[in-house]
């Protein structure tokens, strides 16, 4: 097996969260994301160059988002739509390009006053999946994601603003529920915090027999969303 196609292997769960956490990057939903503090825009636009540079041949894995106060990462071969080696390699170089210049590159899990790298879906029940995919592909002018194109298969946003889109299947209509609801994809080591906010503001858990999957929480009117981990899915 050559090397390169080592290299485009898909990472499991496992071994890319362990890959990437000491080098302050976090596993979300087939991504490593980190995230940078800065000052100015000017800075953040410092912060971009380094990474462009540092993430050199992996450089088209690489989305950097420039925010006021945070200069967002993450990284990722979109076809395969999912984290290899080559993105573990290029993560290490940026983040030793960011330490060299006294920048750190890490996630904001476990910090209260910020919020922490997360990865937003929107989960649509169906009974006829193939009958309502289309039109979600159409108003919201969505694209297949990498791979999977098949009738029942998630949306993406082709330019990386909107969250995915993705159905799950019912067996038997529910109107006395909610059809549409979220899943919040955070870093493991931060959903234990935001599951406890989430309550303290009102929530409830509603089922956690997939923890650390996911947890159900409503707010008090019962609308519904996930907190999900990579963890608990290997």
């Amino acid at each position: 097996m050559s090397d390169d196609v080592v290299e485009r292997r898909p990472l499991s769960r496992t071994e890319a969260s362990a890959a990437v956490e000491h080098l302050g990057w976090r596993y979300l939903l087939a991504r490593f994301q980190s995230g940078v503090a800065v000052g100015s825009p000017a800075e953040a636009v410092d912060v971009a160059a380094t990474a462009v540079r540092a993430a050199g041949g992996a450089g088209t894995h690489l989305r950097v988002d420039l925010r006021p106060g945070r200069v967002l990462l993450s990284l990722q071969d979109e076809s395969l739509a999912d984290v290899t080696a080559a993105d573990v390699e290029a993560a290490a170089r940026i983040t030793t390009a960011l330490r060299a210049e006294g920048r750190s590159a890490e996630p904001a899990a476990g910090v209260a006053e910020t919020r922490a790298e997360q990865t937003l879906e929107i989960a649509v029940d169906a009974l006829d999946i193939p009958a309502v995919r289309p039109f979600w592909k159409a108003i919201l002018g969505y694209t297949d994601e990498a791979g999977r194109d098949g009738p029942t298969d998630p949306l993406v946003d082709p330019l990386g603003q909107g969250p995915a889109v993705w159905f799950q299947q019912m067996d038997a209509p529910r109107p006395q529920r909610n059809r549409i609801h979220l899943d919040l994809t955070v870093a493991h080591d931060e959903a234990e915090r935001r599951l406890r906010a989430a309550v303290d503001a009102g929530g409830s858990v509603v089922d956690d027999a997939q923890a650390p999957a996911f947890w159900v929480l409503a707010d008090p009117e019962g609308n519904e969303v996930c907190i999900c981990t990579w963890q608990g899915r290997d």
